[in-house]
Order: structure tokens, then C-alpha cells, then sequence
């Protein structure tokens, strides 16, 4: 068991806490962290300039960014945890920017035909966590942060509800500060090793 590899995903909207949550996971488990990154998407500054013309563009690079870097952390040999997964894509980001219109019909087919095809090759998470988060705490998180954040918390809800690759944890954190509080931590801890049924420390 001690040499069996894992593979975490933290799903959420911003401000939920992904990043740090994948931080002290990492630290804790000697697990290498994936972040998100989307500064270095070159169709980013067009897209919010015009995002009914470049909302197909950008979701594109995502789609073959994201993807390159899933295959790299299932090949990697070691256990790996990932800040946002490539199905938050689809399901969130691509959906959303089809429902209000920024993306055509015929955009959003073709993105989401691509989209099936390509994620048929993926092996998905052994574990995804849901970092499930009300209105007002994302609200409080981004006054902190300076941030934007995804609205639309039903699209996720909605996303995690279908969700059938693997193995699912939900955790509502609004009463909870696993960045300051041992105990918060240790009770996602304890979560992550009951729903993985393994002892998670032999991997430290």
C-alpha cells in the first residue's frame, strides 16, 4: 500500500479554498502540487476584450493545456494533487460562457465533442474533493483576496451531482478554516482517509 500512487483533484469555486487546501495536503503527504494557471493564456486579454469573439480560443488553449498536464501528473510516478481539474472546463466555465451567450451553439458543440473525445483517454482522479462553499463566505474570501470569483455555485452543484468518474468528497467549509485551525485540517484528513480507505500516513 505505502507505494500505491494517488491522484487528488480539488474542485471549487474561487475563493473556496482549492489552492491552500492543495498546499498543506502537499506539505503534509510529501505529494507534488499542481496549481492552476491562467496568466500565461495568450487569448486572455483578447477574450476580455471581446469574449463573444474569443471565448472559443480560450477555452481551446484550456482544454489542450489542461489536458497535456492531467496525462503528465498520471504518468508521474509519484502521488500528485491538482488545483482545479479539466472537468471544471466543460462543465462550469464552458457551459456558463455558452448560457449567456458568449459562446455559439455551434462553438460549444464542437468544444464539448472535443472535449468527450479527448477526456476518453484520461485516467480520472482516484479522489475528487468539492470544496463546497456558500455566497457569503466566497464573498468574504474575495474581499480578502481581490478577487473575482464563478457566481454560478448551481453549476457546480449541478456538476457534482452527475459526477460518475470516481470517487467523490464533498466538504461545506463555510465553518471551517483548515488554513488556521488544526482541527479543521485533521477533519479533512480523516475524511480523505476514510473515503480513499487508506491510511494516508504510510505515505508520508
Amino acid at each position: 500500500m505505502s507505494s500505491k500512487k494517488i491522484f487528488i483533484s480539488v474542485a471549487g469555486n474561487i475563493g473556496s479554498g482549492k489552492s491552500s487546501l492543495t498546499g498543506l495536503l502537499a506539505n503534509k503527504f510529501n505529494w507534488l502540487p499542481y496549481y492552476e494557471s491562467v496568466a500565461d493564456n495568450p487569448y486572455l486579454s483578447d477574450f476580455y476584450g471581446d469574449m463573444t469573439r474569443w471565448s472559443f480560443n480560450l477555452q481551446i488553449y484550456f482544454l489542450a493545456h489542461r489536458f497535456k498536464i492531467h496525462k503528465d501528473l498520471t504518468d508521474k510516478p509519484g502521488s500528485v494533487i491538482q488545483d482545479r481539474s479539466i472537468y471544471e472546463d466543460v462543465e462550469i466555465f464552458a457551459k456558463n460562457l455558452h448560457k449567456l451567450g458568449k459562446m455559439s451553439d455551434r462553438d460549444y458543440d464542437t468544444y464539448t465533442n472535443l472535449f468527450e473525445d479527448m477526456t476518453a483517454y484520461l485516467q480520472p482522479p482516484d479522489l475528487l474533493v468539492y470544496l463546497q462553499a456558500s455566497i457569503p463566505t466566497l464573498v468574504n474570501q474575495i474581499k480578502i483576496r481581490g478577487r473575482d470569483f464563478e457566481k454560478d455555485i448551481d453549476s457546480y452543484e449541478k456538476w457534482i451531482a452527475s459526477y460518475n468518474l470516481g470517487r467523490v468528497l464533498i466538504i461545506n467549509k463555510d465553518n471551517l478554516d483548515f488554513v488556521h485551525s488544526h482541527n479543521d485540517f485533521n477533519f479533512i484528513i480523516e475524511k480523505i482517509e476514510k473515503d480513499l480507505l487508506l491510511d494516508l500516513r504510510l505515505f508520508t
